[in-house]
């Protein structure tokens, strides 16, 4: 769970860097967007890179699923007999909504390939010009699709306060004085990640870009 989940986050930092080539023009982020195609080259044939970037993401996604429903079902197993009276667990909001965040989370980023990778869902879908995409996706006439993004970012964001801190914990640092630590790692990785990726949204909305 937390290898997985580390991979992920990884994956979310350096997606959120070149997103944010968008602020320096057109032309900068749609070159980005076309040198991740070639990528690797000559070594690799044209597109294998992302194609390969792509394999291991599922694989992150297929064994972070499966190692959350593993231990749910092993949580379930060491206590089949259910308390006569349970009192209520005290946790953070982000702890009590991270299976359900979970599923929130799938959601988009299947909507999100389906949008901004195939085009499917999006209104211009030009491959040779992404930049175009995402102006065209957070225009202010489909201002429903910014807060559908920043329901899912503000979701992922909850997941990886909570799934950051467990992780660190899980990978060893379990001290009074780590597990503060670890929270504010937490928040700030969430916090910055959040802003980074909902800044291009609001910046298309509002006109910054475009």
């Amino acid at each position: 769970m937390a290898v997985t989940g580390v991979l992920l986050v990884l994956f979310l930092v350096v997606h959120m860097l070149g997103n944010l080539k968008i602020f320096v023009g057109a032309a900068a982020f749609d070159h980005y967007a076309h040198w991740l195609r070639d990528l690797g080259s000559p070594l690799l044939p044209h597109t294998w890179y992302l194609w390969i970037q792509r394999a291991v993401l599922t694989f992150a996604v297929v064994g972070h699923i499966w190692a959350a429903t593993s231990l749910a079902l092993r949580a379930k197993a060491a206590r089949p007999v259910k308390y006569a009276h349970r009192a209520k667990v005290q946790g953070s909001y982000a702890a009590r909504t991270m299976r359900w965040g979970g599923v929130i989370i799938l959601l988009f980023v299947i909507y999100h390939i389906l949008d901004l990778t195939t085009g499917n869902l999006n209104p211009v879908a030009d491959k040779a010009h992404p930049y175009a995409n995402v102006v065209a996706d957070f225009a202010p006439g489909r201002w429903y699709v910014t807060l559908f993004y920043t329901l899912a970012i503000l979701s992922i964001g909850f997941h990886l306060r909570h799934g950051i801190f467990s992780a660190l914990r899980t990978l060893g640092q379990q001290t009074e004085k780590g597990q503060r630590r670890n929270r504010a790692i937490a928040l700030g990785v969430a916090v910055v990640l959040c802003a980074g990726y909902l800044s291009v949204p609001f910046a298309v909305l509002t006109g910054l870009v475009s």
